[in-house]
């Protein structure tokens, strides 16, 4: 079965060309995002673990650890890194887990029942602390990730852990926020005592507190 949100993520050991991952270990205390590939060597994957690579300032700034998978081996990933490299011009600078036996792939629910080939390992998972599941996104092989997006989502997940807020539409960092419904107007005033918009008794905006 798939994991669903909430869920904790199977701790696995697998090799990676940053060596043996004990995952929750090298997990930690930090947040996660597991994204993973259906083989080396295609053109949409080596797009983005080019721009994974990019964002690591913004994943270390949010306490975020990035891991990829494929579904190819060891040695495979070791020259697929050099084109990376080569095309992006940014080396891999997290790992790649070597995925060969499909381990992790059928532990995370990647890999449908009924296919024939390993093309539905194309997944995104984000992890929190406390190793739950909290998003959870499977694309297309035709379709380059948006990590903008994921980027944003974190930034949602960890505000809104920290304070009882929810976020809007399209919401960006920085944006009004939602006072969750089950906060009253008397709490909200300790909480949000600047005040806040009440469009509808369930519509409450507010202004984004400032991040921990």
């Amino acid at each position: 079965m798939a994991l669903q949100l909430g869920d904790t993520a199977p701790d696995f050991t697998q090799e990676s060309t940053a060596g043996t991952i004990n995952f929750h270990e090298w997990a930690g205390d930090s947040w996660v995002i597991l994204f993973s590939h259906p083989k080396d060597f295609t053109p949409v994957c080596t797009t983005e673990l080019g721009e994974v690579s990019r964002l690591k300032p913004e994943f270390d700034k949010r306490n975020t650890k990035a891991i990829g998978l494929s579904v190819d081996p060891l040695e495979d990933h070791e020259a697929w890194a050099g084109d990376i490299q080569e095309t992006q011009g940014q080396g891999l600078n997290f790992p790649l887990l070597a995925d060969g036996d499909r381990k992790v792939s059928d532990l995370y629910g990647m890999i449908h029942p009924n296919a024939n080939d390993t093309l539905t390992v194309r997944s995104v998972f984000i992890i929190d602390p406390n190793k739950k599941v909290r998003l959870t996104i499977t694309y297309p092989a035709s379709t380059g990730r948006n990590f903008a997006e994921v980027l944003r989502v974190l930034d949602s997940l960890q505000l809104t852990d920290e304070h009882k807020l929810a976020t809007p539409v399209n919401w960006q960092d920085g944006d009004d926020c939602i006072i969750v419904p089950a906060v009253s107007n008397e709490e909200a005033k300790t909480l949000f005592p600047e005040g806040w918009d009440e469009q509808k008794p369930y519509l409450r905006l507010v202004k984004q507190p400032k991040r921990s």
